[in-house]
């Protein structure tokens, strides 16, 4: 049985990746640090190593959706350090100016920096914070000074005083005609299936966090699905077939 089989094909270069790493580990007897891995890259990650007794695998920082993994041999303890990750605050004259998630994110982008190599940007309303891989946390340091209008400095802190995110998961149970990716979101939010495929089309959805052109592709029970405009829902359970041959599936959506 092939191991690519339990995965999409578009995830094969991913899964490809993670044997790499797991035979470094085994042949050189030292930990290996990926960079910043998303939800699913992390259960690709977790199904591959998690039952091997020669490579033991752990994520950081806890309590957030983005983590570094490590990959490491038994004889080896991994410290907080180990994964390479700095947390900042960012400072800024609130009280005069404003800034948003999408703002900070796209002055981040504007470095020239991969996606992969910063995780999570963290908010209460009030206080934003940045979780950078450490090797390259000097140089956003130095050249992250504006988002939007204001003016910002980055303060490094310590992960005790990391964010907590708070999400809120609203349940529902719907019917489908299909496990489409285009029938899903239809039902999700009640919209046409050719807006919905407008959408897709416009590389506006992702799944699983990755954006995707194909309205025909199925769902599988744990995707998630972002929809720019709509938010983020993702399928709990697939029940069954109704007496009229829908698919009855159970869903998240978060407020």
């Amino acid at each position: 049985m092939s191991i690519y089989q339990h995965f999409r094909q578009d995830e094969k270069e991913f899964v490809d990746n993670v044997l790499q790493w797991r035979e470094q580990v085994e042949s050189q007897y030292a930990p290996k640090r990926t960079d910043f891995l998303d939800p699913r890259q992390q259960h690709i990650v977790q199904s591959i190593i998690g039952q091997n007794e020669e490579v033991l695998l752990s994520f950081f920082p806890n309590h957030t959706e983005r983590k570094r993994a490590l990959l490491y041999p038994a004889y080896f303890h991994p410290e907080e350090e180990d994964y390479g990750i700095k947390l900042f605050e960012i400072e800024y004259p609130s009280k005069f100016v404003t800034i948003e998630h999408r703002q900070v994110l796209g002055s981040i982008m504007s470095l020239g920096l991969k996606r992969e190599k910063f995780g999570d940007i963290l908010t209460d309303e009030q206080r934003f914070q940045l979780i950078v891989a450490e090797e390259i946390s000097d140089f956003v340091k130095m050249e992250l000074n504006q988002i939007g209008k204001a003016k910002v400095t980055l303060q490094t802190v310590p992960f005790t005083d990391l964010i907590q995110a708070r999400e809120e998961w609203q349940e529902k149970v719907t019917t489908v005609s299909s496990l489409r990716l285009d029938a899903v979101i239809a039902a999700i939010y009640n919209i046409s299936r050719q807006k919905t495929q407008t959408y897709i089309k416009s590389n506006l959805v992702k799944l699983n966090w990755k954006t995707t052109e194909n309205p025909s592709i199925e769902v599988e029970t744990g995707d998630v699905i972002s929809v720019r405009g709509y938010g983020r829902s993702k399928l709990i359970s697939i029940e069954g077939r109704t007496k009229r041959e829908k698919w009855r599936i159970s869903l998240g959506i978060l407020k």
